[in-house]
């Protein structure tokens, strides 16, 4: 009796050490160290004590670790008249962030819906003049600005400076939800019509249960933009309400005095904590809304 020859089925494996795949990997390698070099020195820099960063191995780990520079930045780095450090900036920026935010996302959320599923007269004009607003370039509309603050009596405030955030952020969200809304099954939106929602119903019932990717890009681009903004800060609000970013400045900045790299560096790392633990946190979110808020409509 002979033996039966048996054939392979199924797709042929693949090497794990190919040609490609050592090409592709070792590029993402590469390009990954070099993103996270200038991160590595910062966060050695700012667990050492100035004697040690004196000796210039910025890219040792240090040999004695210590969280002093950063208990300095927080608290008792001088940000001008001022030697509380980086605390008052913090909180002034989340009193910033937080209704700059939620203001110009609900907006912009209502104007997409709006520009997407309920057509009016003239509504691509309206959309194009809120797209020409995004691509003006900020540093022309600073001193118009600065007579409309003065004369609603919001110059100086931090009320001043939301309303501003709030309306530079509303022209590219606006485009972001519009293309996501308009992606969403047509379908859906006719039959909550038939059962006879209105524009509120449909647009609480229906489409924000169906819209956490876009609003968590949304998130996180109004978060980054207004956490890091410094034009803006230092223009429109005074010493006393600076956010972080300014106060970072005047820290890194200073000539009076020793430099002290150590807290600079934590100061810096403390400045930008709060925008990457956002994006750290809801990642995948924000990979999968900005595809749908930029390419679909």
């Amino acid at each position: 009796m002979h033996a039966e020859t048996l054939e392979p089925h199924g797709p042929k494996p693949k090497r794990h050490f190919s040609r490609t795949n050592i090409m592709l990997y070792g590029t993402l390698l590469l390009i990954s160290i070099y993103y996270l070099m200038p991160l590595w020195v910062m966060v050695m820099t700012s667990l050492k004590g100035m004697p040690e960063v004196r000796l210039g191995h910025i890219f040792a780990p240090p040999i004695e670790v210590t969280f002093e520079p950063w208990v300095k930045a927080w608290s008792q780095a001088c940000t001008g008249i001022n030697c509380d450090g980086l605390s008052r900036g913090f909180w002034n920026s989340v009193q910033i962030l937080i209704p700059s935010a939620v203001l110009s996302i609900m907006v912009a959320s209502v104007n997409g819906y709006a520009l997407a599923n309920w057509k009016f007269k003239g509504s691509e004009v309206f959309f194009t003049i809120l797209m020409l607003g995004a691509f003006i370039p900020y540093q022309i509309m600073i001193y118009p600005i600065v007579i409309l603050l003065r004369e609603l009596g919001l110059y100086g405030g931090l009320s001043g400076l939301v309303l501003v955030h709030t309306i530079f952020g509303m022209p590219i969200l606006t485009l972001l939800f519009r293309n996501y809304f308009a992606g969403i099954p047509e379908e859906l939106f006719k039959a909550a019509r038939v059962d006879g929602a209105g524009f509120w119903r449909i647009y609480f019932r229906v489409l924000l249960p169906m819209s956490l990717p876009i609003f968590v890009v949304a998130i996180i681009l109004q978060t980054t933009g207004i956490w890091n903004d410094f034009l803006f800060g230092v223009i429109y609000t005074k010493p006393d309400l600076y956010p972080m970013t300014v106060q970072l400045n005047n820290i890194v900045n200073s000539v009076q005095g020793v430099k002290e790299y150590n807290v600079n560096m934590a100061a810096t790392l403390l400045t930008g904590a709060v925008p990457l633990l956002i994006y750290l946190v809801s990642g995948k979110l924000f990979v999968r809304g900005i595809a749908a808020g930029a390419v679909k409509g």
